[in-house]
This record gives C-alpha cells, sequence and structure tokens, in this order.
C-alpha cells in the first residue's frame, strides 16, 4: 500500500504533484488525464498501483506487478509550447536516472527515444501524449512507469527488463522515489521551459549509444548507420555513410 503520508511530506514543489490522486485500479493514468474532464489542476500526478490497459509507444502493452512499481502520469495545461514534448520526454528519462542514482547510487543511462537503463537493462519506459483544440496543443501528459520492487519478468522482451531492488539488492521506498523524482521533474520543467538546450545536453551526458553503430526499426523499415546526435528538436540524427537522416520514432538497438 502506497503511503501518502509519506510521500507528501519529502515532496518539495510548487505545482508538480500538488494535486495528487491515487487510485488502486484504472485502465490507464495517460487516459484518465487526457481523456477525463474532472481533474484540470496543472501539474495533477495521477498514481494507479494496477493499470488494466497500460500502454507504451505504438500502444505496446505495460505489464506492472500492482503494488510493487510506479505507474503514474503528470498533466502540463498551462504554459505549453508545442516543442516542448519531445524535450519534456527525454528530460523526464533524465530525471527518473537522476533520481534513481540519488537516492541508490546506481549506474543509470538513457535510451532514445523514451527508456531509461541499469546495466543495459530496462527500468522504466516513458509514454508522453498531447490533445488539441483546434491547432493548439492544451493538454501534455507525460506517462510514467518505472520497475520498483517487482522481483521478476516472466516472457519474453526485446530489452531484458530490471528493477531497482534487483539491481540494489534490496525493496526500496516507493514514497521516497516519487517525491524525489516529483521535485527534479519541476526544476526540469522550469529549465525545459526557459533553457531546453540544457535538458538536451544532461540527456545526452546519459545516452551511451551516441557515436555508436545502430539498427533503427520504424515499422516495416529498417536502417543502419551512425548515432551522430540528437537535434535541438530531440530527433536522432543517423548517420549513414557521408549523409545525415532525422529520425522522428523508431526503436533503436546496438548493431
Amino acid at each position: 500500500m502506497f503511503n501518502i503520508e509519506e510521500f507528501d511530506i519529502k515532496l518539495d514543489t510548487d505545482f508538480i504533484g500538488r494535486n495528487f490522486i491515487y487510485v488502486d485500479e484504472v485502465d490507464s493514468t495517460n487516459s484518465l488525464l487526457l481523456n477525463g474532464k474532472e481533474f484540470t489542476q496543472n501539474g495533477t500526478v495521477v498514481l494507479a498501483e494496477h493499470q488494466t490497459k497500460g500502454r507504451g509507444r505504438k500502444n505496446r502493452e505495460w505489464y506492472s506487478n500492482s503494488g510493487q512499481n510506479l505507474t503514474f502520469s503528470i498533466l502540463i495545461n498551462e504554459y505549453i509550447n508545442p516543442k516542448l514534448i519531445n524535450i519534456l520526454s527525454l528530460g523526464s528519462a533524465v530525471v527518473v536516472a537522476q533520481s534513481i542514482e540519488n537516492l541508490f547510487q546506481l549506474n543509470v543511462e538513457v535510451k532514445w527515444p523514451n527508456d531509461v537503463l541499469i546495466n543495459r537493462k530496462k527500468v522504466c519506459g516513458i509514454l508522453t501524449e498531447s490533445t488539441s483544440k483546434g491547432n493548439v496543443i492544451n493538454k501534455i501528459v507525460v506517462g510514467i512507469g518505472i520497475n520498483v520492487n517487482q522481483p521478476n519478468f516472466p516472457g519474453k522482451f526485446e530489452i531484458a527488463p530490471t528493477s531497482i531492488r534487483k539491481e540494489f539488492k534490496s525493496e526500496v521506498s516507493r514514497e521516497r522515489l516519487l517525491s524525489e523524482l516529483l521535485n527534479n521533474f519541476e526544476e526540469m520543467f522550469k529549465e525545459a521551459s526557459e533553457k531546453p538546450k540544457n535538458v538536451l545536453n544532461d540527456w545526452r551526458s546519459r545516452c551511451k549509444m551516441i557515436g555508436e553503430k545502430i539498427k533503427v526499426v520504424e515499422d516495416d523499415k529498417t536502417k543502419f548507420g551512425v548515432f551522430d546526435d540528437i537535434d535541438d528538436d530531440g530527433f536522432l540524427i543517423l548517420k549513414i555513410g557521408d549523409k545525415k537522416e532525422k529520425i522522428h520514432f523508431g526503436d533503436v538497438s546496438l548493431r
């Protein structure tokens, strides 16, 4: 059971998580904030112990043991810059990595476009979505799923999963981790709004794949090249021979 008092006492934010919704079960925390009309306060956080239709990119299912992990979403509906969506997604990965390092001294890296890894195994996925009225984006929702205390992961995966408990060799406080993460998220959001290049540089410093030979799978297309960099909008720059190509989405792996 998530201890809201233990979480709240360590939360040190102005608006992120100040409206905190805890639910035992929901189809998807992202869907609740994207489609629901009852939660409108900027910075609202919805945490669910279990999602019946949790999802990652490309509508892939996200499985998570009830009561052992953190599956939550953050609502941003004020001061929205459309270019912020990608940067918030990359920045959120940095925030997760930074928070895990701060609390547990583990070596954490990020992987384009939305994964967080410990020892090359996936500990977190991020799904950033938005809604619009006309041509104006009116909501950004950042969904974050972190494997915290789950001891094992049956099944087959493209990237081997892990949890903080498995890497830290001990069960950890979900409450302490979530408050640390939301504190850092608010700082990152302010930085992304004012100095987005700083957020992108923080991400670059944590990505060990830059400069490596990679494979990119986009739907039914596969491309090979060198991960050259990310651009100012957070898209991957793939170097193929003497040419460079911008990649907007895809699954990336080392060759």
